[in-house]
């Protein structure tokens, strides 16, 4: 299988690229802002064909160059319903602060020609490979995770993550759409069933696991503990 990733624009969203092999058909996962180039140059150093563009979520420094991506390479983009809207209305995603950045550009923002809708627990079989769609909002309320297996290295499964995980964190939740309960009870729900040898691939930031992230991020020692006491207090 390959991987390829690079952090691209001033938010440093990591995008990825994902195939059977090289001179494959692949799929392209966040195409932020300053991603074209990028995915250019590793469709061209691989020999790839991107034949779908996949958003973990809405907001703008994930989605920026999903029509020019899509458009160049006849793609299909795939995103949740709930985070639609964002494809022509971006804004309406953003904090303040990620609105100054574009005060002055002139932008025009349109969906790509074609967009396809992501279901809770739908399976993509897409460019040779398999994609499990878990729905993990609280940082957008369409926020999805991908799972594909993987099978190489001791590592059963990769999780692209896009903003609900992080390596020792997790998205924010006080921008439009976040709701820190709801990513409270998708990170209880969604990520600490998941086996522990499974690669998290997430939006921003360096490659964690499920094991590693269970063991050290509070977000998920503060859920487990709590689970312990709740339990304990029931009597199981």
């Amino acid at each position: 299988m390959l991987i390829a990733g690079f952090p691209a624009g001033p938010w440093g969203t990591n995008c990825y690229l994902a195939a059977t092999g090289p001179g494959a058909e692949c799929i392209v996962i966040d195409p932020g802002k300053d991603a074209a180039d990028g995915v250019a140059e590793v469709v061209r150093e691989h020999r790839l064909k991107p034949i779908a563009v996949l958003l973990t979520h809405g907001h703008i420094d994930h989605m920026w160059s999903v029509a020019p991506v899509a458009g160049t390479y006849d793609a299909t983009a795939w995103i949740h319903p709930e985070d639609r809207h964002l494809l022509t209305d971006p804004m309406a995603g953003m904090s303040r602060e990620s609105s100054q950045m574009l005060l002055g550009g002139d932008y025009q923002w349109a969906e790509p020609d074609d967009v396809q809708e992501l279901g809770d627990a739908q399976v993509l079989e897409l460019a040779g490979m398999e994609f499990t769609i878990d729905h993990t909002p609280g940082h957008t309320r369409g926020s999805v995770s991908f799972r594909t297996p993987y099978g190489e290295q001791d590592i059963s499964q990769l999780l692209f993550s896009g903003d609900t995980l992080f390596a020792g964190s997790i998205g924010r939740t006080d921008l439009p759409g976040g709701d820190h309960p709801t990513m409270l009870r998708t990170l209880a729900e969604k990520v600490l069933p998941l086996d522990d040898d499974i690669v998290v691939l997430p939006g921003h930031g360096e490659q964690t696991s499920i094991g590693r992230e269970r063991a050290t991020n509070p977000f998920l020692l503060d859920l487990q503990d709590s689970g312990s006491a709740a339990r304990a207090a029931r009597g199981l």
